[in-house]
């Protein structure tokens, strides 16, 4: 029997890419591969799902298939370098390193670090699958020989368990609930979400609320400067929330009136889909593979005056017909989402390498 495992930096609680190697795991099992996900760093919730990353060398194989998730600062790289295994690069994209300089000096370090190690990857590889045609386009650019497309794997069932009822009852108050989720980092410029929401509350619709669901942790100086511009406009009801679990995470997207997004740097931004599968209108600056994730759905902006998204983000909140219309190009989004036979999809991308 093939075997076909999964090498990741850490299997997270709540993470996207962590969320994705276990359903693409499972779609290995069904078709009848051996298939298992080691990790360097476990979350404790997460402990009988991988196993820990030096068991790996037991397992390797110049017959083996190993799924490497590229990420930078991990030992899973320099281990599965050197390794025998038939390699397959996922690749989730690396942050430009100058995102992080002035917030996270060793940081920006490790991502100017990571894009040199993708490309000695380069002649390491069999296959490199970016999720998006913009990652894979990097790959192209780092010199790998045969890159493709494999879009993040969701596990729609999830997004179908009931939400936290304290936090529906706790901001279902008659403010406008206007929600972004993803890490406080840089790149995904909340300083921005900040300024279109003080012109928002203060001269279109006080009564309002901004959620920005993410973890800060490690980014403690952005999340600093975030606090002290909040407090700087005086504003009122901007919530950070920190970390949540998937049930809390499911309530906040359904309080939500609207989901905003102005990163300036997504190599495919899974919110994005979320929103769209929970029926919340999206408005989302045009950057990375933003564009390509929504699919023709919600309102993709092409500049970002917080004029300019404030009035939109009313509109699109309160304007019935439109907001209608916004929706029904997600919901036709969604449809190809939801359509899709991630398993088949799986399997199609790993092909010449499982067979060959």
């Amino acid at each position: 029997m093939t075997a076909v495992h999964q090498l990741l930096a850490a299997l997270s609680y709540g993470d996207a890419i962590s969320d994705e190697a276990l359903t693409i795991r499972g779609h290995l099992r069904e078709a009848g591969l051996a298939s298992d996900i080691f990790a360097e760093g476990v979350h404790p919730r997460m402990s009988g799902e991988a196993r820990p990353l030096w068991e790996y060398p037991g397992r390797s194989s110049a017959g083996t298939v190993c799924l490497f998730h590229f990420s930078i600062g991990s030992a899973a790289g320099p281990m599965i370098f050197h390794a025998p295994d038939r390699l397959v690069i996922i690749y989730h994209n690396i942050t430009p390193a100058h995102w992080f300089l002035g917030f996270h000096p060793h940081l920006a370090g490790l991502c100017h670090n990571g894009r040199r190690e993708l490309d000695a990857f380069a002649g390491r590889a069999e296959l490199a699958l970016g999720d998006s045609e913009f990652n894979r386009r990097e790959l192209d650019a780092a010199g790998f020989r045969r890159t493709g497309v494999l879009p993040i794997v969701l596990d729609v069932q999830r997004y179908r368990q009931p939400p936290a009822p304290l936090i529906r009852r706790f901001y279902r108050d008659g403010r406008r609930n206007v929600l972004f989720v993803g890490r406080i980092i840089p790149n995904k410029r909340i300083d921005d979400l900040i300024r279109v929401f003080a012109v928002y509350q203060r001269y279109i619709e006080p009564r309002s609320r901004l959620l920005l669901v993410g973890d800060h942790r490690g980014h403690e100086r952005y999340f600093d400067r975030l606090r002290e511009m909040a407090q700087a406009l005086r504003l009122d009801e901007i919530v950070f929330t920190g970390h949540v679990d998937q049930s809390d995470l499911l309530a906040y997207y359904s309080v939500a009136d609207a989901f905003l997004c102005l990163s300036e740097h997504e190599g495919y931004c899974v919110p994005l889909v979320e929103a769209m599968l929970l029926d919340v209108p999206v408005i989302a600056y045009d950057a990375g593979a933003v564009a390509e994730t929504l699919r023709g759905g919600g309102v993709l902006l092409r500049e970002k005056r917080p004029e300019t998204v404030a009035e939109l983000l009313h509109r699109l909140i309160d304007d019935a017909a439109l907001r209608s219309a916004v929706l029904a190009t997600q919901r036709n989004a969604v449809s190809r989402i939801t359509e899709t036979d991630f398993g088949a999809l799986v399997l199609d991308a790993l092909r010449t390498v499982i067979e060959s």
